[in-house]
């Protein structure tokens, strides 16, 4: 069975039965399907690039702020090794020379007036000998930051403090300390310059720094000394712990519940700090923006893709459904018309379809006339075996002759019935007849038996009378003719002239006299000839006796053939 199913009726593999019952969708769904796995990977791989596209950049930008924050760190070394230059000049210039303070203040005051720095002398008592901030002479107080003066004191080389609030100047400041010492081999002296803290902003300047991201300088104990972010203010702590103190590179860090990304450069001169922060929304929020982007358009050309797929479900749809319907008028037989549609393959099918309901309208045509063909045949069919049983009967000398005669002629009415039945709307062509009725006489040699003519095809009814003569003259030729010994021949030959219809048959090489063969052949074949051929078509017969066989020519008059008769080219 070709239906799936076994003997017994049983599915043959119920679970593809089953898979099939469960994937019997409609054809929308399967667009829907095609349409996802096309963009779906597409998508997904869209996704990854980005990732790796944003992971890269990020990579740039962090190598950015890292490479920022170092120039930062550098700008910063080369502002407080100027100032280091400048205090050792300061201090070849005569700074240890306490009995000119007046003299080195000038000089000072001189070479210092197009800086933002400022002289400070300063004893180990942290008092102020000088300050070029205000007039030589005038009353100044203690260091402001003793704490950093020991220090220098301690260390016996330049010290750079941390920031502090200065009491002269009155704003927050930072300090470079170089001791110098006194003929008396002693560090009496500390030789400061001192520096706003603000003139260190333009270190952190935020045209060097990333959109969303800020930097700072710090000093080391975590205080602010610059910041690109007005919100910080100079000599507060940082609002972040950045630890360890040490840590340089990126780093993440919390504050108020916000993480931020930092990234951290150390000054071994200074000791300070610089700091570039951002919080971690802002610093993803293009990565985050760009897949919320590249979601909605994913989702907006899915979604377009989906509803064109279901506009082509839909005609497709419709133009199966259109093919149904003229598939039930071709199975009850009613015309068809071809149909118009947007999808030419379904346009093909259709006029396909209407092409099959005409071919079966002409087909059932031709069925129903070869049926009333058929039975009117077959009443003169009867009518022949009735003459044929009697002519038989009658000619007979046994019953074993009858029965032979009687069966041949009923074999060669059959095969001229099996031509008539399948040509019945083309015709006959006399050709295959004669072929067909000569064929279980013709001997081992086939050339004894020649045929000729042009290609003819003829009335079914007519050529079931001619297959009657043709089997009787080729049954008369086997018996007393050019068939009945081993050299005879015949030779067939037929035209058609001015719608006639000429054959003519010619025996030669017979061993018979001709009035013994004429007297011979006075039968059934001779009856079928004179009378069915002269009776039913009107034929012009003519019977000649030759020395070697007998010949006949007949006419048959294009009155009594089909209209149909023609000479195929």
């Amino acid at each position: 069975m070709s239906d799936g199913l076994d003997r017994k009726g049983a599915p043959r593999d119920p679970w593809r039965t089953l898979l099939r019952s469960r994937l019997r969708r409609p054809l929308s769904f399967y667009l829907t399907v095609l349409l996802l796995v096309a963009i779906v990977p597409s998508f997904v791989f869209s996704m990854i690039i980005l990732k790796r596209s944003t992971d890269e950049q990020e990579r740039v930008v962090t190598a950015l702020l890292k490479a920022s924050t170092g120039s930062v760190t550098r700008l910063v070394e080369r502002e407080i090794d100027g100032m280091l230059t400048m205090l050792k000049v300061l201090s070849a210039a005569g700074a240890n020379d306490g009995n000119k303070l007046d003299q080195f203040y000038e000089r000072a005051r001189s070479s210092l007036a197009d800086t933002d720095s400022n002289l400070l002398v300063i004893d180990r008592g942290y008092n102020q000998l000088f300050n070029t901030r205000v007039p030589f002479g005038s009353p100044l107080g203690k260091a402001s930051d003793p704490t950093s003066v020991d220090r220098a004191f301690r260390s016996g080389g330049p010290y750079i403090s941390d920031v502090f609030f200065g009491k002269t100047a009155q704003k927050w400041v930072f300090n470079v300390y170089l001791p110098i010492t006194t003929p008396l081999g002693n560090n009496d002296y500390l030789l400061t310059l001192t520096r706003n803290a603000e003139s260190m902003s333009k270190a952190v300047n935020r045209d060097v720094l990333s959109p969303g991201w800020n930097a700072a300088l710090l000093d080391s104990a975590g205080n602010v000394i610059a910041s690109s972010d007005p919100a910080l203010s100079v000599g507060k702590p940082f609002f972040m712990e950045i630890v360890p103190a040490l840590r340089v590179g990126v780093g993440e860090a919390v504050h108020d519940g916000i993480e931020y990304r930092t990234v951290t450069e150390f000054s071994v001169l200074t000791g300070w700090k610089t700091v570039a922060w951002a919080k971690n929304a802002d610093v993803d929020a293009p990565a985050l923006w760009s897949y919320l982007w590249l979601s909605l358009g994913g989702l907006l050309f899915a979604g377009i893709a989906i509803a064109g797929s279901a506009t082509i479900a839909r005609l497709l749809t419709q133009g199966v459904k259109m093919l149904a319907h003229d598939a039930h008028l071709l199975g009850v037989g009613r015309p068809i018309a071809p149909r118009k549609h947007m999808i030419a393959e379904i346009e093909t099918v259709s006029s396909a379809l209407a092409e099959a309901a005409q071919a079966r309208r002409k087909a059932e045509n031709e069925i129903r006339f070869l049926m009333r063909e058929v039975a009117h045949r077959s009443k003169n069919q009867l009518t022949v075996i009735q003459s044929m049983l009697n002519q038989s009967l009658n000619a007979a000398e046994s019953r074993v002759d009858f029965a032979e005669a009687f069966r041949k002629r009923i074999a060669g009415l059959a095969r001229s019935t099996d031509l008539m039945i399948a040509n019945a709307a083309l015709g006959v062509d006399f050709r295959e007849l004669a072929q067909n009725q000569l064929q279980p006489f013709t001997p081992d040699d086939p050339e004894r038996v020649h045929l000729s003519g042009p290609p003819v095809r003829l009335d079914a009814q007519v050529s079931q009378t001619l297959g009657m003569a043709l089997h009787e003259l080729a049954t008369n030729a086997t018996k007393y003719g050019a068939l009945a010994n081993s050299g005879g021949m015949i030779d067939l030959k037929w035209s058609v002239s001015d719608g006639t219809f000429v054959f003519v048959w010619r025996e030669k090489g017979a061993d018979i006299a001709a009035a013994e063969s004429d007297s011979q052949r006075k039968g059934f074949g001779t009856m079928v000839l004179e009378r069915m051929l002269g009776m039913a078509l009107d034929a012009k017969l003519e019977r000649i006796m030759h020395d070697d066989g007998i010949e006949w020519r007949v006419k048959i008059p294009d009155g009594k053939l089909s209209a149909d008769l023609s000479v195929q080219p």
